[in-house]
């Protein structure tokens, strides 16, 4: 059969985690809970930090962002997970890719924006207001979206110009781009080219930018003579270091290391852990590590009961 865009296949087979029926069934029920659990962390943080006036700040403002786009992350993969079904149509598969290639990139410049912000905050706090203002927030903020939106785009036009002749099998739950490179019957070296070009951009710049942030702020925290400024200080820091650390990681395995994750079992856990886990974690992550975080969410439950 032929579709649109001159490929002959018209839909991919997912691989799903396992093929016993009861394991099937175990499964969704896991992956249901961790889906109910992001949504209501993620949306709790955002109604906690919307609805209290004190929260209205920048760190906390790029925190509702990054609760946004974990929402958007695990509804892009875990639905269809979910439907039980291992068939996924061309478009929706490039629509699956889009969506998540946006979300994923959108989230490692919004972790660069965090750090940027604590490094402001607590090695330059005299001109926090001045660097750190609504106007240039907002700015960051929208760069993070708009610059993703244009890199992900550039990728799905250049994977819906590859000709896909079977087979249509995906050795994986979702449809990215180094596992749909895998099956193409087209040259793919302007797609390698780009995708190393974003690994660059996305990946290694932004992650040395975190971590030279990291560095100052580190070494702003060993200069104050403070205790209690230092237990302050970092505890600002130690809940998005952490999340850093995980996202970075898994991402990084997947998409700068296709050979070794992208298509084996391992990359699936690892996949699931950055789209899945994550997403779920990060509220618990802010909330239990943050006291500002508690008392909204305090005042939220006891005005909901």
């Amino acid at each position: 059969m032929a579709a649109n865009n001159h490929t002959a296949v018209v839909e991919f087979v997912l691989q799903g985690f396992s093929g016993d029926p009861w394991l099937q069934v175990l499964f969704s029920a896991f992956f249901l809970l961790l889906y109910l659990m992001a949504l209501a962390g993620n949306v709790i943080i955002v109604m906690a930090i919307g609805l209290n006036p004190s929260l209205h700040t920048p760190m906390y403002f790029f925190l509702t962002n990054l609760a946004l786009l974990d929402i958007l992350c695990t509804s892009t993969v875990l639905p269809k997970l979910l439907e039980g079904l291992v068939a996924i149509s061309y478009g929706g598969c490039m629509a699956q890719l889009f969506f998540l290639t946006w979300f994923l990139g959108a989230e490692l410049l919004l972790l660069t924006a965090m750090a940027y912000d604590r490094y402001v905050a607590i090695c330059q706090p005299l001109h926090y207001h001045v660097l750190m203002s609504w106007p240039i927030c907002i700015l960051l903020a929208g760069s993070v979206w708009v610059v993703s939106v244009v890199s992900t785009s550039v990728h799905t036009g250049l994977m819906a110009r590859l000709y896909f002749c079977g087979p249509n099998q995906i050795r994986h739950f979702l449809c990215e781009v180094p596992t749909l490179l895998l099956l193409s019957c087209s040259p793919t070296m302007l797609n390698n080219v780009m995708i190393v070009i974003a690994d660059v951009y996305f990946g290694v710049v932004n992650f040395l930018l975190t971590m030279l942030s990291y560095g100052c702020i580190i070494a702003s925290i060993v200069r104050m003579r403070s205790a209690a400024g230092k237990r302050k200080a970092f505890s600002t820091c130690s809940s998005h270091l952490l999340v850093v650390t995980l996202y970075y990681s898994t991402v990084i395995y997947t998409y700068i290391l296709p050979g070794s994750g992208s298509s084996s079992e391992n990359g699936k856990v690892v996949a699931l852990l950055y789209t899945v886990v994550s997403p779920t974690l990060n509220p618990l992550i802010y909330s239990l590590r943050n006291k500002d975080v508690k008392m909204a969410l305090g005042r939220v439950f006891a005005c909901t009961w």
